[in-house]
């Protein structure tokens, strides 16, 4: 009987629960993704270059549990209040508190296992298309791999169990300590929307003035480390609440009053419904408005993190090729590369020295790179006649030999004195070509072809090699890239469907005034337009606001992003496109509730 109830609940309620099925589903889904790609042992022991960046999906677990906890537990509570008239009924009807504290566990496990198990098997694809997506942009071939990870299932379902069990604990300690009466006119009571003016001015500056302190901190993470974080986190939060506790409603006051504003349309009814409601919005918009931050910044670091690799990697290595001993190789397959730069030392080393002709690098300087700060490096150029008067400056040279050479003394010397020295002849060839990553297979090959013929240098952990140098970063980079994608989509699901469950909670309560208005003659065009205008503001605000903490956050990880403005558009157009498409969705579900269809 009671799990009938339960389902009849469910029912009841299918529209709004569909839409905390859907952001549970994504959570888990992704959740399982991350947990799959960070525990599968046997394929993390045969891809060494894959297990380099597990421990960001890891990382990228921890975030995930700790935003999806926070929203499951205030999705719940929607829930509840739209439920709890159904409870009151049941506990006027002679329900013991017991029962409906068995209920609300029944209906949350119902949903929450139902939404897991669903996502596990989205999970299961995704994992699929990220290890496809994430081995292509690796370049590298994988083994022992399998999306259905049993470990994983397994974490994920006892994580989630858990959240659902804590949140029907409180949701049902909550109902049952309430009066009957409580509970039965609790959603006719409205929130009181009359302040003093003064109240508000006085919170929208010292909230202002918080965000204002947050922003700052962002900026001073490099001199206060973590204090900076903390204060930033608690003042941005805290700034971010009392916006819209005091600032939005002074805003709608102002509108209210303005009659060109107000008198025009619906414009006045629209305004007058957003001030009823909004300080009952005001924790849903703040919750919101920080997984917008959230969720934005994932994408626009993730996608930052990708930009980085080629910078770096040119900022690391002087030239795209070294090959020692390279007479060895072919020239035409040099040749085929087209270089810009092709140029070739010879070498003479005896059992304590290694020869050089000065004049070669003479006529094709050495270079080496030097940072400049954290993010940019120089390139400088040494001549034969400063390598040879300038010890430290060899070092730029010895980089690019092999082990054994490295340790002995080095003469750059006349040619004629390098023509008379007596010992092992090879050659050191350097090479640089127009575009690197046109190149980077090709270039791959014939570094690939110099390790194979200098064995020596497999014990080398250097970046001589620029191909190499780039697949370090590209596993390191590349790992941050998905995690900030997908933690971005999780994190705009769940961002986009608390504010639509808030929206559709009140949907019933506002059947009446729609009616009303339709009954007196309003056009249904002007009705949808107020909708439109209603939903397109508690959608707009809260994702202004997040893009503002983007905007001034991004400045956090310029420690590690030489450029996180660069191509930020990219980040937030695909995120705007996936949020309009929660407003159109909101929109639609909205008008389907308060207005009837047309015959």
């Amino acid at each position: 009987m009671l799990l009938k109830l339960s389902l009849t609940g469910i029912k009841g309620r299918l529209r709004d629960y569909i839409v905390l099925f859907s952001g549970l589903v994504m959570a888990s889904a992704i959740f399982y993704m991350f947990e799959s790609l960070a525990t599968n042992e046997v394929f993390l022991q045969q891809n060494s270059m894959v297990s380099s960046v597990i421990f960001i999906f890891h990382l990228g677990t921890v975030l995930l549990s700790i935003i999806t906890f926070v929203y499951i537990l205030y999705a719940n509570s929607f829930l509840m209040t739209m439920r709890q008239k159904d409870y009151g009924m049941f506990m006027m009807l002679g329900a013991k508190g017991r029962k409906i504290a068995q209920l609300i566990f029944v209906e949350t496990f119902v949903v929450g296992v139902a939404a897991t198990i669903v996502g596990i098997l989205i999970g299961l694809g995704l994992t699929t298309i990220v290890e496809k997506l994430l081995t292509k942009q690796l370049e590298i071939a994988i083994t022992h791999f399998s999306a259905v990870n049993s470990k994983a299932i397994v974490i994920t379902l006892i994580f989630f169990a858990i959240i659902f069990l804590l949140a029907a604990i409180v949701n049902a300690v909550m109902i049952v300590k309430k009066p009957v009466l409580s509970i039965l006119k609790a959603s006719e009571t409205p929130t009181p929307a009359k302040r003093k003016k003064v109240t508000l001015f006085l919170e929208a500056v010292f909230g202002i003035a918080l965000l204002a302190v947050g922003y700052v901190m962002m900026t001073l993470v490099m001199k206060l480390a973590f204090a900076a974080l903390v204060i930033a986190l608690i003042t941005i939060v805290a700034g971010t609440y009392f916006v819209f506790h005091a600032v939005l409603i002074f805003i709608l006051n102002l509108l209210k009053q303005t009659d060109s504003l107000a008198l025009k349309g619906l414009n006045n009814f629209t305004f007058s419904q957003l001030s009823f409601r909004i300080q009952d919005y005001t924790r849903i918009l703040s919750l919101v408005a920080m997984l917008f931050a959230l969720a934005l910044g994932a994408i626009t670091v993730g996608l930052g993190f990708r930009n980085e690799i080629p910078k770096m990697t040119n900022q690391t290595t002087a030239y795209d090729l070294v090959l020692n001993d390279s007479q060895k190789i072919a020239a035409d397959k040099i040749e085929a590369l087209k270089p810009t730069l092709n140029a070739t030392y010879q070498q003479k080393e005896t059992d304590t020295t290694v020869y050089y002709d000065k004049t070669e690098f003479d006529r094709t300087p050495l270079e080496n790179k030097e940072f400049v700060d954290n993010h940019s490096t120089k390139t400088v150029r040494y001549s034969g006649e400063e390598l040879a008067k300038d010890v430290t400056k060899q070092d730029a040279l010895r980089q690019l030999e092999l082990p054994e050479q490295k340790t002995k003394e080095h003469q750059l010397v006349s040619p004629e004195a390098f023509a008379a020295v007596q010992g092992k002849a090879s050659t050191l060839q350097v090479v640089k070509v127009k575009d690197f990553i046109t190149e980077k297979k090709a270039l791959q090959k014939l570094a690939a072809q110099n390790l194979k013929n200098n064995p020596a240098l497999e014990q080398e952990v250097g970046f001589t090699q620029k191909s190499s140098v780039y697949e370090v970063f590209n596993s390191l980079f590349s790992g941050f890239e998905f995690m900030g994608f997908f933690l971005g989509i999780a994190f705009l699901t769940m961002l986009a469907s608390c504010l639509m469950f808030k929206i559709l909670s009140g949907a019933k309560s506002d059947v009446r005034r729609y009616t009303m208005l339709e009954k007196i003659g309003t056009r249904r065009q002007l009705l949808t337009a107020s909708i439109r205008k209603e939903i397109g503001i508690l959608f707009l605000v809260p994702g202004l606001l997040g893009v503002i903490h983007v905007l001034f956050g991004l400045q956090m990880f310029t420690t590690l992003l030489s450029e996180p403005y660069s191509n930020i558009w990219v980040p937030f157009l695909i995120f705007f496109v996936l949020y309009f498409v929660y407003y159109l969705l909101t929109i639609w579900i909205y008008t389907g509730i308060v207005m009837k269809r047309e015959a």
